[in-house]
């Protein structure tokens, strides 16, 4: 932080020997005509030129005019929410006050992402929703993150209450692969994850300027990835928005002691920018979180032996000795005690023919587990820290060096429960922008920290207090004893383990602490459950906009793109034990645009193409049609291809985790698993009777093929905005896990694979030999009510047919949703009232993941907030709720149940 104060000042100590000369200042002050409050972040423009600035916290703009500005001249005012102005200025020195009308800007809104060309939200030629910075600051959520969950035809999983993924159009879960989250253009992406972590790392809420939401395929502009969507998230801009803002929310969460104490939560950001110059100006910003974390503790019994491995079924602790909980840990070890009974007959012949009718079917036991809060800290926390340098080399070339740094400690749900401990991440970039082109320079550096995986934790942790030969050797006697005297079958099962679980160490105590936490900073290779991951991901992007010298033929666009792996995982997530591993990816694209008929039909016609070090490259074409009904109604129809390639984890991984050994896909890991010489077999077949070998055709990247027809416009005197939309996507070489059983004998035969104690699972990620269909629409209504008052609803669908037997999509997506929300962001005659109520509603649906399949129930969700704003000093005060009636819900299998948090916020210079 020193050495980044010392540079700010040696740039405005050197900046008077490089500014341009002068000919002469404009000063003034912007207000707005209903009320007489300063306004901030206007943007005061010479027209016809590229010279400009903006108006500081109390609406006051100071223009450095250039030698070569001749009076008079004309400025233009604009800020959204308000008519734009034009004043003629005959010379230099100090304007009247400038008043702007206030106006509606329902469907006025800029949008970038759906052509990376600024568009009107109205005539974009695909899906896609926006929330600005208004609607942030005068939300009901405690995270700016969550407000995308409001939005139609979206997804957002929980796992914990700072780790959240989003998804659009189904193929859900905890950690999205087929989703692209940019901030500030980088990709957002933990790179040994391959998914962005919510907001975890990134932007703080002070300085979210806008996010836009692309639905469905993007990958022909924004890469491999984007096939359920992309999410883009812009900070401000430090010449346009000024001054010392924070906000502090403190609050309550677990409010009625259902499954923690009532805890505190709080949160709080801040952000300083200043613009030195006319050429330089610099932010910095930092946020916190803390608070106890939701708890997971769903204790449903889940399969993890034969064809229905991870469904959920029937039994508890007390009546399955086989129990392995959902949020219960170390209970994933199983054993059949068989072993133990047989060995005995052995040893006593006379008790062989009891023995013998004991056997005739497996006799599965678990171990003894531990439930989530006796091995997960609750504290969960979120330090964010970034900042920016902009400087303008020219008035139209700008020069940006930034940063964003996440940490904290968090838990994530995939194949297993992870703590995510002192985990970190940095972005950090160079870019070089104008406004016909674009290049920058970026890195993601990722650090685990003391991150650990619960699951393995824990059964190691059993092995060091009694290892299992040992345990279930204590079981089996002990079960044959008592059935011996005369005890029955479950009886028995209840006595064996109260006696094998002598000497099991209570939860929370120092026997505990120490031997659970030593495990904690051994890595998984080497026996402990230490995830250690310091994947680093270098990324150079270039675009240009040929459309000034193109533009009576075409606009179009160019751009290209490089990308950077190295795995660095120490062989706890990848096969890297012995070196890194780096993967490449590099691609291309190209976009042209024509409208015609006095742009009453505008086509888009994208191309892009992609490689990868581990596969052969790919073509992705996009082509959209805006058709101009009458003003400010239009409708889209677009064909769009997207694809990715498998992820680093999908081609590298090799984890050992509850129920079965997760390994990449590629014929790197394939052959180190010896599928040649070792024939693997469907687990699907097996539980069904059958012994069928399972084969495997070329890993290839999985495609999507998206058809939509959407339509946009405003009516009822411009204060209904409509939205519709309805898709059908087609999946080709979908990319899912099957599960295969392969001998661990030294000698391998067929029959192996019908014991545990000889047999291992394998997931081994494959394509679908079939085309997998999905399709869906949304409606969504925003009115404009009079006097400030607004409302918005939403309802969504999406379904997903020709699924093959035995494979897992993931789809995980719920067959309705809907939103509602009713607000007013400032009432009455002075305007400092303002409220806001959102209700939200979500139909059952079945989900699946690595670690549990079955059914996630429908739930209703309600957030509030009132605000009162003091505009004398700059600041402003808001009581609100999430889940205002703290009904606990889920939204993914294994995840915590989330119930209502309370809150107190107290903000400067955000209203």
């Amino acid at each position: 932080m020193k050495r980044l104060l010392s540079l700010i000042v040696l740039i405005q100590l050197i900046l008077p020997t490089i500014v341009n000369a002068q000919n002469g200042v404009i000063s003034g002050q912007v207000k707005s005509a209903s009320d007489g409050e300063s306004l901030s972040s206007v943007s005061v423009v010479i027209k016809n030129s590229n010279q400009g600035t903006y108006t500081d916290p109390k609406g006051k703009f100071k223009l450095n005019l250039s030698a070569s500005s001749k009076f008079p001249i004309t400025l233009i005012f604009s800020s959204t929410g308000f008519e734009f102005k034009e004043v003629a200025v005959s010379s230099a020195g100090e304007l009247a006050t400038v008043s702007l009308n206030s106006k509606s800007t329902l469907g006025e809104e800029v949008v970038i992402s759906a052509t990376k060309t600024p568009t009107r939200i109205l005539e974009s030629p695909v899906s896609i929703e926006r929330i600005n910075s208004t609607a942030i600051k005068n939300s009901s959520t405690v995270d700016y993150f969550d407000m995308v969950n409001s939005l139609k035809g979206i997804n957002l999983t929980t796992s914990s209450l700072t780790f959240k993924t989003v998804t659009s159009r189904g193929f859900g879960g905890s950690g999205n692969t087929r989703f692209t989250q940019l901030v500030d253009g980088m990709d957002n992406q933990a790179p040994g994850l391959n998914f962005s972590i919510g907001s975890i790392i990134g932007l703080s809420e002070l300085d979210v300027d806008n996010m836009e939401l692309l639905q469905g395929a993007s990958s022909a502009l924004y890469g491999p990835g984007g096939m359920n969507g992309t999410l883009l998230i812009n900070s401000k801009d430090p010449f346009k928005h000024q001054g010392l803002s924070f906000q502090t929310r403190a609050g309550v969460m677990n409010v009625d002691g259902k499954y923690r104490e009532p805890s505190a939560y709080n949160n709080w950001d801040l952000r300083y920018a200043k613009k030195l110059s006319e050429r330089f100006a610099f932010k910095i910003t930092a946020g916190m979180v803390q608070g106890k974390d939701w708890y997971a503790n769903d204790q449903r019994n889940v399969n993890r032996s034969g064809a229905n491995l991870g469904k959920i079924i029937n039994g508890t602790r007390e009546t399955d000795p086989n129990y392995d909980g959902m949020n219960v840990y170390g209970d994933e070890t199983s054993v059949d005690i068989n072993q133990v009974l047989n060995g005995i007959g052995q040893q006593a012949p006379f008790l062989a023919p009891y023995i013998a009718g004991l056997t005739t079917s497996p006799n599965l036991v678990s171990r003894t587990g531990y439930t989530e809060k006796e091995v997960i800290d609750p504290v969960t926390k979120n330090l964010k820290f970034g900042f920016s340098l902009n400087y303008k080399l020219t008035h139209s070339i700008e020069a940006i060096l930034s940063g964003h740094n996440g940490s904290g400690n968090t838990v994530y749900t995939g194949n297993d429960r992870y703590s995510l401990v002192g985990f970190n991440m940095g972005q950090y970039k160079l870019e070089l922008k104008h406004k016909n082109w674009m290049l920058r320079g970026y890195t993601s550096q990722e650090n685990s920290g003391q991150s650990y995986n619960v699951t393995i934790a824990s059964r190691v942790f059993n092995e060091l207090w009694k290892p299992s030969p040992q345990w279930y050797t204590e079981y089996g006697l002990t079960y044959l004893n008592s059935l011996l005297s005369g005890k029955s079958a479950n009886e028995a099962h209840t006595i064996s383990r109260s006696i094998a679980d002598i000497g099991r160490p209570e939860a929370g105590s120092a026997a505990f602490n120490t031997a659970y936490n030593s495990l904690k900073s051994v890595a998984i290779s080497k026996g402990g459950a230490a995830l250690i991951d310091k994947t680093n991901l270098y990324v150079l992007d270039g675009q240009y906009n040929l459309s000034s010298l193109t533009g009576k033929f075409a606009e179009i666009l160019v751009g290209g793109n490089f990308r950077r792996f190295v795995l660095n995982s120490k062989g706890t997530l990848f096969a890297d034990s012995a070196n890194k591993i780096p993967v490449n990816e590099y691609g291309a694209y190209i976009q042209a645009s024509k409208a015609l008929f006095e742009e009453k039909l505008k086509f888009t016609f994208s191309g892009r193409y992609d490689k990868n070090s581990n596969f052969k490259g790919r073509f992705t074409p996009r082509a959209t049609a805006l058709v101009k009904l009458a003003k400010d109604n239009h409708l889209r129809f677009s064909y769009q291809q997207a694809y990715r390639f498998p992820s680093v984890q999908q081609q590298w991984i090799n984890l050992s985790v509850g129920g079965a050994t997760l390994i990449g896909g590629i014929p790197q890991m394939t052959n180190y698993y010896k599928f040649n010489t070792n024939q693997v077999y469907s687990l699907t077949e097996l539980g069904q009777g059958r012994i069928t070998p399972q084969t495997f055709n070329d890993f290839k990247p999985e495609s999507v093929t998206s058809l939509e027809v959407g339509y946009k416009g405003l009516v009822a005197n411009s204060k209904l905005l409509i939205d519709v939309y309805a898709y059908k996507a087609t999946y080709q070489d979908f990319i899912t896990r099957v599960l295969v059983a392969q001998s661990t004998t030294a000698n391998p035969s067929p029959l192996d694979i019908l014991s545990s104690s000889t047999r291992r699972i394998v997931s081994v990620p494959t394509n679908s030999p079939t085309l997998v269909k999905s399709s869906g629409w949304g409606l969504g209504l925003e009115y404009r009510l009079g006097r400030g008052f607004y409302t918005t609803a939403n309802v969504s669908s999406d379904l997903l047919a020709d699924v093959p037997v035995g494979y897992i999509t993931y789809f995980n997506s719920p067959k309705y949703r809907t939103n509602f929300s009713f607000g007013n962001n400032g009432m009455g005659k002075s305007k400092k009232i303002g409220f806001n109520i959102a209700y939200r509603w979500q139909s059952d649906f079945y989900y699946e993941s690595e670690l549990a399949n079955g059914n996630v129930p429908a739930f209703h969700n309600l957030d509030a907030q009132v605000s009162y704003k003091l505009p004398k000093i700059r600041s402003g005060i808001r009581i609100g709720a999430t889940n205002l009636l703290n009904q606990y819900y889920i939204n993914g299998l294994a995840n915590p149940s989330i119930g209502g948090i309370y809150y107190v916020a107290i903000g400067y210079n955000i209203y």
